[in-house]
């Protein structure tokens, strides 16, 4: 997406989510928090339809269609993939991949842009993805880096939101998960997305507080720049082995890197990467109208019944067999068995983002599950760790 340029139809051109696809948290993952392709001269068509791919696969159910009235790119979904024409587009400059599979971490891109030096992005789309009597506002959003660059899925971006700081100093980065893949919604190595949710409270004294740079990035509108560094992070970064167990659990917006992961392996035909085991998500959240891109997640389901699994606990609407509230530690207990087993073996990978608070409910879990083994889980989990399986 070269340039691109958004028509003023833009907002019908969206299509309208469902209201059960939706959510967010405040989290350690993705909320908000301190801390090339070949180019061609001439005409070039990229198509992505069913599962015959030319290029990058591109599923992007959040969005219907992305117009340009002008020479650059038009996108129309076919079948709920894009299938892109771009014309008379300057050539670009061929560049090396990184893929997932380099775990030397000196091959992992960290860092390319610094805070005192950001990356200006281009905002693409910024669209809301909760219902309206959802408890809070959660955007997704994709900015355009033109090839600029590079991460892996499970990394994370800084953004510095413009202005200054109650000191007069310039406000500090905030780091966010990277939705995305490697690839971007676009399949074209040219965008890279957030999950963001605005976060609105009231102090002590009743008066309405609003978040910086969440509230920056839930307002920017199409066409607008964004300062991005960045990216940081190897520790969620996906496993080497295809033929993995890939437990991934979040809440909220936490589930930002574990779409990136989903989507990595199965809404794209990457040639240099064929999953074939297992990617269980469980997703908490507060009501069924937070639940965060859930057609696309039940749609991958669908497609791929032996490799995905995704299982909710919507707290404030379901409750377990003791009629508690169903928080995430209780829904797995559902599958208490199936889990301690997968946990135990060689090739199964946890990855928890989302709330600090749920970790405790889960280790409690876990522990009652192992000591019936003679386990103690507080050792197998440093254990787990130590071979970066936790």
């Amino acid at each position: 997406v070269r340039h691109l340029k958004l028509s003023k139809a833009f907002p019908k051109a969206c299509a309208r989510l469902s209201d059960t696809s939706r959510r967010r948290s405040r989290c350690w993952g993705a909320e908000e928090r301190t801390g090339g392709r070949e180019g061609a001269k001439g005409q070039e068509t990229r198509k992505f339809k069913g599962s015959k791919r030319e290029g990058t696969m591109a599923f992007v159910s959040s969005v219907s269609v992305l117009g340009s009235s002008k020479t650059g790119t038009t996108c129309s979904r076919v079948h709920g993939f894009f299938q892109r024409q771009q014309v008379d587009s300057a050539p670009v400059a061929a560049k090396s991949r990184v893929t997932m599979k380099a775990v030397d971490k000196s091959k992992v891109p960290l860092n390319l842009y610094r805070p005192n030096n950001p990356y200006e992005a281009t905002v693409l789309f910024n669209q809301k993805i909760v219902g309206n009597e959802a408890p809070g506002e959660t955007m997704h959003m994709a900015f355009n880096h033109d090839g600029n660059l590079q991460y892996l899925e499970g990394q994370s971006i800084g953004v510095i939101p413009p202005g200054t700081d109650k000191k007069g100093k310039p406000h500090k980065v905030r780091l966010y998960s990277i939705a995305s893949t490697q690839h971007g919604d676009f399949g074209d190595d040219m965008t890279i997305s957030l999950c963001v949710k605005r976060l609105v409270y009231n102090d002590s004294d009743g008066n309405e507080v609003k978040g910086v740079c969440s509230n920056f990035l839930c307002d920017l509108k199409p066409g607008e720049k964004v300062s991005i560094s960045g990216p940081v992070g190897t520790a969620m970064l996906m496993p080497e082995d295809p033929n993995a167990n890939i437990i991934m659990l979040g809440t909220g917006t936490g589930v930002a890197p574990f779409r990136a992961f989903i989507r990595r392996a199965f809404a794209e035909k990457n040639p240099d990467y064929k999953f074939k085991g297992l990617m269980w998500l469980f997703l908490g959240v507060p009501t069924s109208s937070t639940l965060l891109y859930k057609a696309e997640f039940e749609e991958l389901a669908k497609q791929y019944p032996d490799n995905f699994r995704v299982d909710y606990a919507i707290s404030r609407e379901q409750t377990d067999s003791e009629g508690r509230k169903m928080y995430l530690q209780y829904r797995m207990a559902d599958y208490a068995e199936q889990l301690k087993n997968m946990f135990q073996q060689e090739n199964t990978y946890v990855y928890m983002c989302g709330l600090k608070g749920m970790e405790p409910g889960i280790d409690d879990l876990m522990t009652d599950l192992f000591a019936k083994e003679g386990i103690d889980w507080t050792s197998y989990r440093k254990q787990m760790k130590k071979e970066k399986r936790w």
